[in-house]
């Protein structure tokens, strides 16, 4: 009996890679767990942008089990909303709250289109010369960087939430921190669910039922989607079910193709943002590699991953859904409960397409106050430029090296010095289209190419070497 309790436990801290053995029961939780990690900031994107939230949890769900098609199951991520295009679709449709912004983002959604394509031409071109000689260019100085300003880019949006209410952000975020280093069992293996469940629960009580108007949880929506099915409504927006995808918000029923200065400017606005997602993406395969202590990069392939991403992203888009992108959400989520298993998040994958179809549950989700979403994401953003670091250190870069600090500086003065700058970007115009630069991608292109011109290269990319046994390590 004893040794059986050990083995557990020496399971749990090496990481579970077959979730069956927990139970079908405790696999669904898993990836409930999942789903919630991933909703907050995956809905944020279209209600910054003005797109759908169904039809963002439709495509983000059926982008993830496309992605998984395309590299066997065997890598354990899920396709959230990107928020390096955000800055592209404000470029194209302006804010949400913009008159012309419904009109706009079906051209905004055919940039992203685009955008996704370009991850196919990398993918051919590692499958044609090799992932040795593309990733060289791609060094763990450049990609280290990255991760890490996109964690640290996305902090004041954790922070800008939990200002809503840092009661329940505090409580989320204690509540997450508690169960993971002292939780027992199951609960040491879902803190963000019971995060959740629990800093809404205290929500719910204090805001509801005491009055705290600054922690009360908002049931409007729900109450009239409650009142519609009451009075019979079955199929509407407001009503018991409703397909998530709707003709005038996708690029084939929402552009006029007539206009092809638009469609031409559109495209060339948001496309070279691909540049910094397909950094992210190569960064983030990584670090779920070296959290999973698997080398993804080999199998099953760079290659392989970047076309499932690639093709969700532009499937996505067509339809009236934002980008997706490997989730770094995901990978906080993996470090923290050390479950590996790529079928879990497939499990919240289908959840989050179950629910696209009821606007009541996602209605429901929805009333998560700010707050609570602000507690989670201030550990789950951190975790990501936390991986950036771990990156770094863990493939030895030498920072004695001029080279290699003049690169990493760069990066992250071009990523975090650009988004918060009075322009946001770097725009230009080149033969009479206006162009913007998302901070990230010039923080991409400029490492890329800092890092091919700069002597001194030190760092040789072997596809068969399987990441650091410390990977998997991490925890808060």
């Amino acid at each position: 009996m004893k040794a059986m309790e050990s083995k557990k436990k020496s399971d749990l801290r090496e990481g579970i890679y077959d979730a069956s053995v927990l139970g079908k029961p405790k696999m669904l939780v898993l990836g409930i767990q999942h789903m919630f990690a991933m909703f907050g900031a995956t809905v944020l994107v279209p209600i910054i942008t003005g797109l759908d939230i169904a039809t963002t949890l439709l495509m983000a769900g059926l982008g993830t089990l496309f992605f998984h098609l395309v590299t066997g199951g065997k890598v354990p991520a899920f396709l959230g909303s990107s928020f390096a295009f955000i800055g592209g679709y404000a470029a194209v449709a302006g804010a949400a709250d913009s008159p012309d912004n419904q009109k706009l983002l079906p051209y905004a959604c055919l940039g992203v289109a685009c955008a996704g394509l370009v991850y196919l031409v990398l993918a051919l071109l590692i499958k044609c010369v090799g992932v040795t000689r593309v990733m060289k260019f791609f060094p763990p100085v450049v990609t280290g960087p990255i991760i890490i300003a996109i964690g640290l880019s996305l902090a004041p949006t954790a922070l800008d939430n939990c200002e809503t209410s840092w009661p329940l952000a505090l409580i989320a975020l204690a509540v997450i921190i508690v169960f993971n280093i002292w939780g027992k069992g199951m609960a040491k293996i879902i803190p963000i669910l019971l995060g959740v469940l629990i800093s809404y629960a205290v929500a719910v009580i204090v805001g509801n039922g005491f009055g705290v108007s600054s922690m009360a949880v908002d049931f409007s929506g729900v109450k009239e989607i409650l009142n519609n099915i009451a009075n019979g409504q079955i199929y509407g927006e407001k009503a018991l079910i409703c397909l998530p995808i709707f003709s005038e918000k996708t690029v084939f029923g929402g552009i006029d193709w007539s206009n092809t200065s638009l469609i031409l400017s559109s495209i060339i606005a948001i496309v070279p943002i691909s540049l910094a997602t397909m950094m992210e993406h190569i960064g983030d395969i990584c670090a779920i590699g070296s959290t999973c202590n698997r080398n993804y990069i080999k199998d099953p392939g760079l290659h392989r991953t970047l076309v499932g991403d690639g093709i969700a992203t532009s499937l996505a888009a067509l339809f009236g859904g934002p980008a997706n992108t490997t989730y770094g959400e995901n990978t906080g989520v993996l470090a923290l409960s050390k479950v590996y298993d790529p079928k879990v998040i497939r499990i919240a994958a289908y959840f989050a397409v179950a629910i696209s179809f009821f606007p009541i549950v996602s209605t429901l989700i929805s009333t998560i106050p700010a707050g609570i979403i602000g507690g989670i994401s201030f550990i789950l953003y951190g975790m990501i430029s936390a991986i950036g670091v771990r990156n770094v250190v863990e493939s030895k870069v030498d920072f004695t090296k001029s080279r290699n600090l003049i690169i990493a500086a760069v990066i992250l003065v071009c990523a975090l010095g650009i988004k918060y700058s009075a322009a946001g970007s770097i725009a230009f115009s080149l033969f009479g289209l206006h162009i913007d630069f998302s901070a990230l991608a010039v923080a991409s292109l400029v490492g890329i190419i800092l890092n091919a011109i700069l002597p001194g290269k030190d760092y040789v990319f072997d596809e068969n070497e399987p990441p650091k046994e410390t990977g998997a390590d991490l925890k808060v």
